[in-house]
């Protein structure tokens, strides 16, 4: 079962990844972030058909937001900005977590006291108030967002890849890489690594599902992409007061695909975490 929703999940990330990858020429509105505005069509319910003033017919499949810009359009060129820092977090997390997690449980002893304590110092520290921070210090911003959330997101990382590279630096295929005068690099990355995928990979597939929360969060707050580059955060702060009216659906709609991505990935991280146990590699 774990394998067939992670295959679903797998497809609804990859179908998304296609549309931010291709841009505008797939988008009803192609123009720079998606940001025709006709304020005489604003707020046209899902599948309505109008024309421009050129005589040319539009259908709006999921409306138009109140400044009347295509909504279809405005998600789809907000799919890069989600997909892109969750990227981009767990890139950052990656290189930071391995390098550290790894030296402090194959080496041990006092680099691993050091890294240790690092570690519980940064875990004690809330996650959105230190994106919050990093943000707020330098500004406003997608790239400011990107860094920030990386740099938040390798904790958990780093003591995955400790505990287990304390476990396995005990087994005997370690003794023997040893014994045969391989450097410990070569050790930790050729033949430990990979026998720790299992844990890592959860955790990066968690790691890119709570980006995306995050991102979605700061851009509600106003501290994340600004207006009008469109993430689906803003697209949802923009037309919250309108959860209550018929118009609801402009609010709802990127606030569901925001859930269902991170659902995605959860079953996509579920699907590997069976996978890699099952064929472990040695």
């Amino acid at each position: 079962m774990s394998h067939r929703l992670g295959a679903l999940g797998a497809s609804w990330i990859l179908l998304w990844v296609a549309v931010a990858l291709v841009g505008s020429p797939i988008r009803p509105d192609a123009s720079e972030h998606a940001n025709a505005q006709h304020l005489e069509h604003g707020l046209l319910s899902p599948g309505a058909v109008w024309q421009d003033d050129a005589g040319e017919t539009h259908t709006a499949w999921l409306g138009t937001d109140q400044f009347g810009r295509d909504m279809l359009s405005r998600i789809m060129a907000g799919s890069g900005i989600s997909l892109s820092v969750g990227a981009g977090a767990v890139l950052i997390s990656l290189i930071l977590g391995l390098l550290l997690g790894g030296v402090a449980g194959y080496f041990g002893g006092w680099a691993d006291r050091l890294i240790s304590w690092f570690l519980q110092v940064m875990w004690s520290v809330p996650t959105l108030l230190m994106v919050l921070a990093i943000t707020l210090a330098f500004g406003k911003g997608f790239w400011q967002v990107f860094l920030a959330i990386g740099l938040t997101m390798w904790v958990e990382v780093a003591r995955i890849v400790r505990g287990q590279f304390l476990t396995l630096r005990e087994e005997t295929y370690v003794r023997a890489a040893e014994a045969l005068g391989l450097s410990s690099w070569r050790v930790m990355w050729r033949h430990m690594l990979p026998n720790a995928l299992g844990p890592l990979v959860v955790v990066c597939a968690a790691n890119f599902a709570a980006a995306i929360l995050i991102e979605a969060g700061l851009s509600f707050l106003g501290v994340g992409a600004q207006i009008p580059i469109p993430s689906w955060g803003n697209i949802v702060k923009e037309h919250a007061h309108l959860l209550t009216t018929p118009h609801a659906w402009a609010a709802l709609v990127p606030g569901g695909l925001i859930a269902s991505l991170v659902l995605a990935f959860t079953w996509v991280g579920d699907g590997l975490r069976h996978a890699t146990h099952t064929n472990p590699a040695v």
